[in-house]
């Protein structure tokens, strides 16, 4: 007894002392302040404020998190150099949490009698949210629902809020996108006093009161054209192309002049910055200014005059522009064109299409001529072409997925790519060359070590990329590189590795080029309908006219404010990008969700410490984990991109072609998982996609059925397994049992032989006997690589 008295005051000594080391106020020179950014794994990185050229983020394990979330700005504690892993340069722990992202979560409702708790969407928050008797909001067991966290975890307690929305049932139409709308606090109305100050605009303009003041230049009388896609209708730019006897080209690209309508700190403007972009998301488009604008005044729709930003170039022929001028004009759009349209007249030449359009055939040739010299000028240059196709979501009338389509970019949109890319330069020198406070839009270098990585990889390929003493390399090097394995069977994993080896690019108040493009000044000028910083530049071009140069005391002004709204901007796009990313993931895995027990054929588009993701030919992708793989245990074999056999050294490498078979389409979690056909564990084809599965199983984790109902029989007092479920039913419990298929069923349904099925003829799927044990978490698969090219 004295013994285990002894222990346990040791043990309390051990834990004061622990604390006092782990949590002991720390000097200034160990704080780092970032934002935190969690894997669904449980462990994290921050990304320091400001951070420098090549700078490492900060490693954090699950258990130096403490109370901190996903998108917190943190700071954290450095360790000493001899504590870090081998291999990182920089481990820490969060110290403090200065700012929350976000106090309102996302997730599915559970309630008891006396308390209820909600499990986030959001697989990178790993613990629920208790919520109180009396703070339900009517919410019921199985309901998508908004919780406002007012207690966050601390001391091994849960956090604990109140329901503030019901969304609705989970998995009735339309809750799966408004939840993650919710989860990323995207509102599609805007406040009253910004929807008054937009119905009180205009929607049409008198030309001849705007001509002649403050530069404003007519240009109605050319032959304008906007270049979309069908469904566009905020039109941001338009264009025009002549050719010139000596082969020279001129071309104008008109962009809505937004920047007249929308005046800096009025209502408008201030709801602009905070939304930062327009999100794309798979159903509809939530906009940043509302749609009396983005739609109608400053979308250069056809037939009306709008005021218009211009920058008309000269061009050489060999695609170099020579002259420029910028300045405010009004326009009158001749003719709005599709990207099907010019593809059918250019590139498929059809005649019926042809002799129909007659009057746009010398613009449209134009413009092909000088896109091709455009083009040829910065391939010379060494822009860098990853070709990554877009994948577009068809969806029925109550907005299931009903089908794929891999979209791949054509001559059409080359041709307002590459207008836009020369206007973008052009203003970017324009304003960089007078030193002029500015928004650039940047990608940087890669980083050294990332492309060190990458040269061991092309080297077992007999290729080699010239760096610089500091480890530098010139994006014309990665070009060569690339185009000498093109049609290669090496060319999916070096283009894959060789994207990933990218910086993302952002926005920032001092130019450093553009690595991708190999662009030495780069801004983004010609969407300010969509895009907030594109709304500054214009701003900037405004104030600088007609001198060139800015006020002193508004470009002292703009030094200070740009760094902070450029790194604001960035963020909001990232928000886009992700929230974009999870309706098409959400809508992909809906869609596969028939194929559950097919065979297809895809790539190892990525390979982890756990296993390896495949891509099929319809752009959706899907995890194998290392423990369904029978014949072998497997090693994650960094430099190689590949798991390899302890034994028989069978490997499994990034660009491989596997034959898979569908096991699990878990909509709630957007992820799906794969086994690979000849090699998997049996007990992996236990199939499973979200509508088999039972209503209140999510909330029971990872406690069987059969656990549940066995704990809910002869007994008033709740479990463990009752109170994570929420409730202690023994009705529900029962009807769970009546709905488990018979012992027999499942052995033949495991056993029965699947064939692969091409994804526009579906087989019949076979139908789901019981809940995969793999718990999956969805994982980042693939690093944002946001450029334009």
């Amino acid at each position: 007894m004295k013994r285990k008295l002894q222990h346990k005051k040791i043990d309390k000594k051990i834990k004061q002392v622990k604390s006092q080391i782990t949590h002991r106020e720390p000097v200034a020179e160990e704080l780092v302040t970032g934002v935190l950014s969690l894997s669904s794994r449980g462990f994290g990185f921050v990304t320091p404020e400001g951070r420098q050229k090549n700078e490492d983020d900060i490693f954090i394990l699950k258990s130096g998190l403490h109370t901190a979330m996903n998108g917190d700005t943190v700071q954290v504690r450095l360790f000493p150099q001899y504590a870090v892993t081998p291999g990182r340069s920089k481990e820490g722990e969060v110290y403090k949490v200065i700012e929350r992202a976000n106090s309102k979560i996302v997730g599915i409702f559970s309630a008891s009698r006396n308390f209820g708790f909600v499990s986030p969407d959001d697989t990178r928050i790993r613990e629920d949210i208790y919520i109180p008797s009396g703070q339900f909001l009517g919410a019921k067991t199985g309901d998508k629902v908004v919780v406002e966290v007012s207690q966050w975890p601390e001391g091994g307690k849960k956090a604990e809020g109140h329901i503030v929305e019901v969304l609705g049932k989970s998995g009735a139409p339309g809750v799966d996108i408004l939840s993650i709308m919710r989860q990323y606090d995207l509102a599609e109305e805007f406040p009253d006093v910004v929807q008054q100050a937009a119905n009180a605009v205009e929607q049409s303009i008198n030309a001849e009161e705007h001509i002649g003041k403050n530069g404003r230049e007519d240009r109605r009388h050319l032959k304008i054209v906007t270049i979309d896609g069908e469904d566009a209708k905020d039109l941001d730019d338009g264009v025009y192309a002549e050719k010139h006897d000596d082969g020279s080209f001129f071309l104008g690209v008109y962009i809505a002049d937004v920047s007249w309508y929308v005046r800096e700190n009025q209502p408008l403007d201030i709801e602009a910055q905070a939304r930062g972009t327009s999100v794309y998301l798979v159903d509809r488009v939530v906009p940043m200014l509302p749609r009396e604008l983005s739609n109608g005044i400053c979308s250069l729709n056809a037939g009306v005059d709008r005021l218009s930003m211009a920058c008309e170039m000269e061009i050489s022929p060999e695609g170099k522009v020579t002259k420029y001028k910028i300045l405010p004009v009004v326009v009158h759009v001749y003719r709005r064109l599709t990207y099907t349209l010019v593809n059918k007249i250019l590139v498929d030449r059809d005649k019926d299409f042809c002799q129909d359009n007659e009057d746009i055939l010398p613009l449209l040739y134009n413009l092909e001529e000088v896109r091709n010299a455009m083009y040829s000028y910065r391939h010379r240059r060494g822009a860098i072409n990853f070709e990554v196709p877009e994948i577009k979501v068809k969806l029925d009338e109550n907005g299931r997925a009903v089908g794929l389509k891999k979209r791949v970019s054509n001559l059409g949109e080359s041709i307002v790519e590459q207008c836009m890319l020369a206007a973008n330069e052009t203003v970017a020198e324009h304003m960089c060359r007078r030193k002029q406070p500015f928004m650039y839009r940047i990608h940087e270098t890669p980083e050294p070590t990332k492309i060190e990585a990458l040269n061991r990889l092309m080297g077992t390929f007999g290729l080699h990329l010239k760096t610089s003493a500091e480890g530098n390399i010139r994006p014309k090097e990665l070009q060569l590189a690339l185009e000498k394995i093109a049609g290669k069977p090496e060319e999916k994993i070096l283009g894959t590795v060789s994207l990933r080896s990218m910086q993302q690019a952002r926005y920032a108040a001092e130019n450093e080029g553009h690595f991708g493009l190999a662009a030495e000044y780069y801004t983004h000028f010609t969407s300010p309908i969509r895009r907030y910083p594109d709304l500054i530049v214009h701003r900037l071009l405004r104030e600088s006219f007609p001198t060139g140069s800015i006020p002193k005391a508004r470009r002292e002004q703009m030094v200070q404010k740009l760094p902070e709204m450029a790194e604001h901007a960035s963020k909001r796009e990232r928000v886009a990008v992700s929230a974009e990313r999870d309706t098409t993931d959400l809508k992909k895995v809906e869609y596969m969700e028939q194929f559950v027990g097919d065979t297809f054929e895809g790539v190892i588009s990525s390979v982890t410490g756990f296993g390896f993701f495949v891509e099929l030919d319809n752009g959706v992708e899907g995890l194998v984990h290392m423990t369904t793989l029978k014949d072998d245990y497997y090693d994650y074999v960094e430099n190689r991109y590949a798991l390899v056999g302890n034994h028989h050294h069978r490997s499994y490498q990034l660009g491989d072609t596997v034959e898979v078979i569908l096991v699990r389409a878990s909509v709630e979690e957007k992820a799906l998982d794969f086994v690979v056909k000849d090699n998997c564990d049996p007990r992996a084809l236990r199939m499973e996609n979200s509508a088999d599965r039972k209503p209140r199983e999510k909330a029971y984790g990872k406690k069987s059925k059969e656990k549940i109902s066995k704990a809910t029989k002869g007994s008033r007092k709740s479990t463990k397994a009752e109170k994570k479920a929420g409730k202690s039913d023994k009705k529900s419990a029962k009807k769970i049992d009546r709905k488990k298929p018979p012992k027999d069923k499942k052995q033949k349904e495991a056993k029965k032989k699947v064939e692969k099925t091409p994804l526009d003829k579906p087989k019949k799927k076979t139908k789901a006997s019981k809940r995969n044990k793999h718990d999956h978490k969805a994982v980042k698969r693939k690093k944002d690589i946001i450029v334009e090219i």
